[in-house]
């Protein structure tokens, strides 16, 4: 994993820089910005902040960075840990996990902010693995940012502590089988994408792909898009084995195959990637050029800590705290990800979200929606955004206090 300049501007639309920000909870961060100039007044411009999923970057957010600042934010996109040119990361399998841990990357996005002279931001956007981690921010520290919008992974909520237990009796629980075990017992032995993911050969597997790592990105965003037509995805009746194995086969892979085997037998024709002008051949060899370079690794070890339940245990310290800051929900419709962890959907609505503005599925969209479909994810974000701002006028830059 070796450093990089950051990206020319032949890569990026007008208006976007490219830099690196040093000192970032012990990361050089890779960024890209838009709307970093002052305001007509002289004013610093409240800040947004845009949080990318896997396997993506910073350059994700392409799309909507220019249409952001011109509302009059000043927009900053990083590549997170383990991702892309940021650099200050382990990516060796057997490195310590913890700093991949949900809590440190709440850590990662706060000491952003403040490197770049922030005290709040008016949003922070997730998508993908970035949902959970735009949620975890706006629920550990809703004095900084002040909305949040969640993109394809819903947010069921904080951990379940037990409760009014002190008087029972203990007594032998059965054991429940892991998903992962029920998946290998069925007929079709089947395995879940982020045990798989955990996996030492899951980097491997994807970097070193037969068809390449340009092909083995086409195919799997090609999969999980609008643009493939299985994806018609509905609520799983319950969390069993069999319930999940109906879900399309980059979620709940057979078990014999890898992720670039998985997706090698949904490769799209040459006249399909020829007409998909979401993600261009030039746009795709961004992605492939990067991953080629660092491998997935970095990537990967969130989802170990993800399988791993030692390694988020103390987000269990904010059991029965919910999301209290202005939120919404938007994914494609064609987005197998709102359902994959049943009732997660309906809890986010319910009770994990108190100030929920909407929750929107975007048609002509799968999981890659502010790629596939971005005026209708900006046309949402700029409802949430700017009813924040007037409900909570910005300064733009104030330095924190220290106690």
């Amino acid at each position: 994993m070796n450093n990089q300049v950051a990206y020319g501007a032949d890569t990026l639309e007008q208006g976007i820089r490219s830099r690196f920000i040093t000192n970032v909870n012990g990361l050089r961060m890779h960024v890209l910005e838009a709307g970093y100039a002052r305001d007509g007044g002289g004013h610093p411009r409240p800040a947004v902040l845009l949080v990318h999923g896997f396997p993506e970057l910073a350059y994700s957010w392409r799309k909507l960075m220019m249409p952001l600042a011109e509302l009059g934010f000043h927009v900053v996109a990083p590549d997170l840990r383990g991702y892309g040119r940021t650099t200050g990361w382990d990516d060796a399998y057997d490195t310590d996990l913890r700093p991949f841990r949900l809590y440190n990357f709440v850590q990662d996005m706060l000491s952003l902010v403040h490197a770049l002279g922030h005290s709040r931001v008016a949003g922070v956007i997730g998508h993908d693995y970035g949902s959970p981690v735009a949620a975890w921010c706006a629920l550990i520290r809703p004095d900084v940012f002040q909305s949040v919008a969640l993109m394809s992974a819903p947010f069921g909520g904080t951990p379940r502590l037990p409760f009014n237990t002190a008087d029972d009796e203990a007594s032998p629980v059965a054991p429940v089988p892991a998903l992962d075990e029920a998946l290998a017992a069925l007929p079709r032995p089947r395995r879940h994408y982020r045990w798989y993911y955990s996996r030492p050969e899951a980097n491997a597997n994807m970097l070193q792909a037969p068809q390449g790592v340009h092909g083995f990105l086409r195919a799997y965003f090609h999969f999980k898009s609008a643009d493939w037509e299985g994806n018609r995805p509905h609520p799983l009746a319950s969390g069993n084995a069999a319930d999940y194995a109906v879900m399309p086969e980059y979620y709940i892979m057979d078990r014999a195959l890898g992720m670039a085997e998985t997706v090698a037998r949904h490769m799209p024709r040459a006249e399909e990637v020829a007409a998909c002008r979401w993600l261009t051949e030039a746009e795709l060899s961004v992605y492939s050029s990067e991953y080629s370079r660092t491998g997935f690794q970095g990537g990967l070890d969130s989802y170990r800590c993800g399988t791993d339940p030692a390694q988020n245990a103390d987000l269990a310290m904010f059991s029965g705290r919910t999301i209290d800051v202005p939120c919404c929900f938007i994914a494609g419709a064609s987005d197998w990800g709102v359902y994959q962890t049943p009732g997660a959907f309906e809890r986010m609505s319910e009770r994990a979200c108190t100030a929920m503005t909407g929750t929107h599925l975007i048609a002509g969209a799968g999981h890659w929606v502010m790629q596939e479909q971005p005026g209708a994810v900006m046309a949402h974000l700029k409802d949430l955004l700017i009813s924040t701002r007037r409900a909570r006028p910005m300064a733009g830059r104030t330095p924190p206090r220290n106690f």
